[in-house]
């Protein structure tokens, strides 16, 4: 769902930063050989993604729904010299495509991959996280919330994505539709909750971004 004219999407994204030639690569690759390429961060978000985490110089970052790599990169793009990535999915048959594209980074020895899931690898990461960046299966995102937040060190940010969920938010619920009735829940809960302060951006399905008080 466009929130906004093609036309101006690409005005935005040909204003912005350009994106690395790596990058470009993992998204025209994923979209030849991968299953739903739109799940991918792209061009514009990606570049959002670059400048949050060069802004927040993180030394641990986690990243929930690892897809094809394209986004892990970009969060290294502002992680400190010896800081470490540590990246979730649970698809199996993918964890070589990010391997591979992750080899050819500056951060091929510092991104951890994670298979299985994330509900049972978070409590197992003894670490504290300075950047966060939700980006899994909708109708976890209220659990993986709780489970993060003890992990975070003061100031540390978690990012949050399709949290407008194509629009789905402001339309009547589908009595079926369990991950709109949670992104619901969890937008709230976001605003609400006196841990974090909160903005949610209009970029591409929604990014909010969360500063732990």
């Amino acid at each position: 769902m466009h929130f906004i004219s093609q036309e101006l999407e690409d005005y935005i994204a040909n204003h912005s930063q350009k994106e690395p030639e790596l990058l470009k690569s993992l998204d025209k690759e994923t979209y030849q050989k991968i299953l739903l390429p739109r799940m991918l961060s792209g061009h514009f978000q990606g570049r959002v993604l670059s400048m949050l985490s060069k802004l927040i110089r993180p030394m641990n970052i986690l990243e929930i729904g690892t897809y094809t790599g394209y986004s892990a990169l970009c969060l290294c793009e502002g992680m400190q010299e010896n800081g470490r990535l540590h990246t979730i999915d649970i698809k199996e048959e993918l964890v070589d495509f990010q391997r591979k594209y992750f080899n050819q980074s500056a951060w091929k020895n510092q991104i951890v991959q994670h298979l299985g899931e994330a509900i049972n690898i978070i409590p197992a990461l003894d670490l504290q996280f300075d950047l966060v960046f939700i980006d899994a299966d909708k109708e976890n995102y209220i659990n993986y919330f709780e489970l993060i937040l003890p992990k975070m060190n003061k100031g540390g940010i978690i990012l949050s994505d399709n949290v407008l969920w194509s629009g789905k938010v402001l339309e009547p619920i589908q009595q079926n539709d369990i991950s709109t009735k949670i992104l619901l829940e969890y937008n709230l809960l976001l605003k609400n909750d006196p841990r974090v302060e909160t903005v949610l951006l209009p970029i591409r399905d929604g990014l909010t971004v969360s500063r732990v008080i």
